[in-house]
């Protein structure tokens, strides 16, 4: 996400207290330009250096107190912020703004609501409507009543095996439970490099862990092997259904195919990770593309852009594939989905239809919380707020389901955790996230068909070959097609029967009923065939 800079630093880099001499205001001056290019640990440094001798100066214990918040040392930010009041109690506005988040983030909802009010009665009215501080009043409203009002799941932190004391984001999970890929600023090695200008953190890797069925738990994450992994920041989005192909965010200076932000994605081979692709037009543009997700049929890409057309600053966008390598014309997802604020983080779950995604607009409970909204008629329905302890006043998301919808998994800063942001599961046991009202239908997971189209004469896979799934009336459901290799995959409803029918021009169709078993403690996969005769 581009770094939006609050309009409360847009004020004149030569407006400083008249105490501090002409040494200390060049270095206000370089101090907050670095803040405005949010690198906020050189911005730190240059405000402590002139905090030395100007310790009664409230307006530079809030500069400090703010860079403090920027990096997450809230009870250092605290400190200074509180200081600035009890030296001038006519501090900057913002002072009040910054402490209200804190508050927020501590869970001290009435404290917090205090803190925004004193902001918006004492801020010039156009720089508290830029400060959106009517949404932060809304965050803690929403936060009093969903967390008086939790839903029935049971979370988990995913322990050490995936979790670190750094920063862990993002989870990506295969259709069939099998792989979890995710994101971490772990360090790969004693002398990995940190991103010096920005927040001073170690750059960003894609990390993978595998299910292991007998013992029933997740292997010790590592880096994803193959040529993923770069020197610079690089963050995967999602894993398509079948486990094959992940698609990356990427923002590097040195390529000019990510630099300002791009979609990329890297295909599987041989079990290691080939070079990222970029997706290349219509999807990424000269604006900021920030990742995608692809439907369980292969046919429909979900991916987020600021590009001009949307309704606020990160919109969800949807283009439909025409053909191998071409897409067809993006749609904005519409008003229902996507409002003036960010909208990222998409995922399309298996059924196909319901779209979970995070926001930080004013439905939100505090920062980004994780929604969900349902294709119904070819209209998306009002996004709902999954509700508490799923999300809470910290950022919360993205989040993804199991096919069996047993199981969510989704990032979270909350306190608690080994780090500053790790990956938690949802147990969805009492709980449907795919149901309206969160009701629990005894068949409301899906399973897995899949398998390989063959040439019965070559015995090599067929590529583009249309597969049709009919239920057990006879009514078309859903249809995909093979990959290069003739793999087809596809998620449909468990404890089922369908009728298969395989097309392709120059071969002789051929048609298999199948029952589609639903899975009790996993997902159910079945794997399906099928040899086509060329058509004489």
């Amino acid at each position: 996400m581009k770094k939006l800079i609050t309009a409360f630093c847009f004020f004149s880099l030569f407006n400083t207290i008249k105490a501090i001499d002409a040494a200390d205001q060049v270095k206000m001056v370089l101090a907050k330009q670095k803040l405005y290019a949010a690198q906020y640990i050189g911005a730190l440094n240059l405000f402590k250096e002139v905090l030395q001798k100007n310790q009664d100066d409230a307006d530079v214990l809030y500069y400090v107190g703010y860079c403090n918040f920027e990096l997450k040392k809230f009870d250092a930010a605290t400190e200074y912020l509180n200081k600035a009041i009890t030296i001038n109690k006519n501090v900057k506005p913002e002072t009040h703004l910054v402490l209200g988040k804190i508050y927020l983030l501590n869970e001290k909802i009435d404290e917090s609501l205090n803190e925004f009010n004193t902001y918006k009665l004492s801020a010039n009215t156009k720089d508290a409507v830029n400060e959106d501080v009517d949404v932060y009043i809304a965050h803690c409203t929403n936060a009093k009543k969903l967390m008086s009002n939790a839903v029935n799941v049971r979370i988990d932190n995913l322990g050490e095996a995936i979790n670190s004391k750094y920063d862990d984001q993002s989870p990506c999970i295969s259709a069939d439970g099998q792989k979890l890929v995710f994101n971490t600023r772990r360090p790969k090695t004693t002398d990995s490099p940190n991103d010096l200008e920005g927040d001073g953190k170690y750059f960003q890797d894609i990390y993978i862990s595998f299910w292991d069925t007998i013992n029933k738990k997740w292997s010790i994450a590592d880096e994803v092997p193959g040529s993923v992994n770069t020197l610079a920041h690089d963050a995967c989005t999602s894993i398509s259904p079948d486990g094959k192909q992940i698609f990356i965010y990427k923002n590097d200076l040195n390529d000019k195919d990510s630099r300002g932000g791009a979609i990329f994605v890297s295909k599987v081979v041989n079990n290691k990770w080939k070079s990222p692709e970029p997706l290349g037009k219509p999807i990424n543009t000269t604006y900021w593309e920030g990742g995608a997700c692809i439907s369980p049929d292969g046919k429909t890409l979900y991916f987020i852009s600021e590009r001009k057309g949307g309704y606020g600053r990160a919109d969800i966008w949807m283009v439909k594939k025409i053909s191998k390598t071409e897409w067809g014309k993006p749609e904005n997802l519409g008003p229902e989905i996507n409002t003036e604020f960010d909208e990222v983080g998409a995922f399309l779950a298996p059924d196909g239809k319901t779209l979970f995604f995070s926001s930080n607009g004013k439905a939100s409970m505090g920062s980004y919380d994780v929604f969900k909204s349902t294709l119904e008629q070819d209209k998306w329905t009002k996004p709902v707020n999954l509700g508490y302890p799923i999300n809470t006043v910290f950022k919360d998301g993205p989040l993804v389901i199991s096919a069996d919808a047993q199981t969510a998994y989704f990032a979270s800063e909350r306190k608690g955790g080994l780090g500053e942001s790790d990956i938690y599961t949802a147990d969805l046991s009492n709980y449907s996230l795919l149901e309206k009202g969160g009701e629990k239908k005894s068949n409301s997971g899906f399973s897995i068909l899949k398998g390989i189209v063959r040439d019965g004469f070559e015995g090599s896979g067929v590529a583009l070959v249309d597969i049709q799934i009919a239920d057990a009336t006879g009514l078309l459901i859903t249809t995909t097609s093979t990959n290069e290799n003739g793999e087809y995959f596809i998620t449909l409803k468990g404890d089922a029967t369908y009728t298969v029918k395989v097309i392709k021009k120059g071969y002789k169709n051929a048609e298999e009923k199948v029952d589609l078993k639903l899975g009790k403690t996993e997902t159910y996969a079945l794997e399906k065939q099928f040899l086509l005769t060329k058509d004489k």
